[in-house]
């Protein structure tokens, strides 16, 4: 008898603030290369393979991130079920919800895994192999199961699940005996020791029914703002656009606490693959050779032991220092003591509360038609280089308090202003006056790089006036240019 298919939900609606200063809200962890040349999203995605018997991904992301998701996904050819925009995040249960009931639309009580799209896996196969054994498992027990890593050391910034008797008739499949949080060091030291544990991985392997029949049980709250958030639900180009006033109401609650530590239909199967979570640098840094250092990017370390220094845009080079981590990029640089990686959040929300930029945004910011990225700024006036894709272009807008200087670096530009329309070649520029209605368009097949110059007396990003837009976005300042 033929498996069932597999149906995955990527979430990637976190913000991975204990990696900045590579991950910012903006532009966060998942949507990066932290480990190999693939985003976490992509090596997410692409561990799933339609060919092995995976449906196409139903994606859950925050609104702010959909063109992101949709061009790392197009990119590596990976084509979504579905790709679900919240407006405000509500933790895993609701999101878990949501996608659950958008598959069993067309698949009822279909075979479902929930997944990360921000965590790290070493062995794809043995990945894949786990999956299936949970989805075996949630079959013949109709149980909800969830994946639990092996522990390797007395970690104490993940949550453990405490393994009971195994199922019967089962080789892979354990009782669930308890959900334990983020222990104190002796208490990690002793599940370490003990066996008996595993690293909660929150990876998820469930029929739909026994899963949505568990939120009918436990937590109807939820899936009562899960079902009228999807049935309000509008459809936005290749995006389903999730009601906002209902998905807000919905309780901010994970699957564990929601369903997980109170259901009686839990169980465990091994992930026998390589796991991290990801969620602070330590997690990057592994002993070897080198002194125990991992050095990413242009470093230089003499006389450096036990630490992880990664360079983004520069030369970074260390001398004399152990146990450290140092993360540099463009416009920010992070030194801290290995092993202090779950503090990071509380230095990001002193810079929040600072009102710095760098705690959110990074120097490229992206955008559905490309990218741009500031060269310098002073009183009155901010340069950036614009990269619009090929085909691709800035909305029909106007600003009311700067004016533009475009000058094309490479590539073809397409310029609407005012009532007249012209192409500029490279080394060819265009004045665009404050007020003036224009737009700026790649009608070429290679990306084009221009110079914007402004200058004005306020030039916010949310000073854009917009009168058509192809990506659909909003005229009150949303993604300005």
């Amino acid at each position: 008898m033929a498996r069932a298919t597999i149906h995955p939900v990527i979430l990637s609606g976190g913000s991975g603030s204990r990696l900045w200063p590579l991950s910012r809200q903006a532009h966060p962890k998942q949507f990066q290369a932290v480990v190999g040349s693939d985003t976490l999203l992509q090596a997410t995605a692409r561990r799933l393979p339609t060919d092995l018997d995976f449906a196409p991904p139903v994606v859950v992301c925050n609104e702010a991130h959909r063109f992101l998701v949709a061009e790392q996904l197009a990119d590596i050819g990976v084509t979504p079920a579905g790709i679900l925009l919240e407006r405000v995040g509500r933790n895993t249960a609701p999101a878990i919800a949501i996608a659950t009931l958008r598959i069993t639309r067309e698949t009822p009580d279909a075979l479902v895994a929930s997944f990360a799209s921000d965590h790290a896996i070493a062995d794809d196969v043995g990945f894949r192999r786990s999956v299936r054994q949970a989805g075996d498992v949630a079959v013949r027990h109709d149980r909800i199961v969830t994946l639990g890593a092996p522990v390797t050391f007395a970690h104490t910034g993940y949550g453990y699940i405490e393994r009971g008797e195994t199922l019967a008739g089962d080789a892979h499949g354990y009782m669930v005996e308890s959900f334990v949080e983020k222990p104190d060091k002796a208490t990690a030291q002793g599940y370490w020791q003990g066996r008996r544990h595993d690293w909660n991985a929150s990876i998820f392997v469930f029929r739909a029914g026994v899963l949505l029949a568990e939120f009918k049980r436990l937590a109807p709250e939820v899936l009562a703002a899960a079902r009228a958030a999807l049935d309000g639900a509008e459809a936005d180009l290749d995006f389903l656009r999730l009601d906002v006033d209902a998905f807000a109401a919905a309780p901010s609650i994970s699957l564990d606490h929601a369903i997980m530590e109170k259901t009686r239909n839990a169980a465990v199967v091994p992930l026998d693959s390589g796991w991290s979570d990801l969620g602070a640098w330590d997690e990057l840094w592994h002993p070897g050779l080198d002194h125990d250092n991992v050095c990413k990017g242009d470093v230089v370390a003499l006389d450096v032991e036990g630490s992880y220094i990664r360079a983004e845009s520069r030369l970074v080079a260390v001398q004399g220092l152990r146990d450290l981590v140092v993360v540099e990029t463009p416009d920010a640089v992070l030194v801290t003591r290995r092993g202090g990686g779950q503090d990071i959040r509380t230095l990001v929300d002193r810079l929040v509360a600072d009102g710095r930029d760098e705690a959110t945004t990074h120097p490229r910011q992206h955008r559905p038609w490309g990218h741009f990225e500031g060269m310098g700024s002073g009183p009155g006036h901010q340069v950036k280089r614009l990269t619009l894709k090929p085909g691709a272009g800035i909305s029909l807008q106007r600003h009311q308090h700067r004016a533009e200087h475009w000058v094309v670096v490479s590539g073809t530009a397409r310029v609407t202003l005012n009532d007249t329309v012209q192409m500029l070649a490279a080394n060819e520029s265009i004045f665009v006056p404050q007020g003036a209605v224009h737009r700026l368009e790649n009608p070429g097949t290679v990306p084009l790089e221009v110079i914007e110059v402004q200058t004005g007396d306020y030039l916010g990003e949310d000073d854009i006036e917009r009168f058509e837009d192809r990506y659909n976005r909003v005229s009150d300042g949303e993604e300005a240019t």
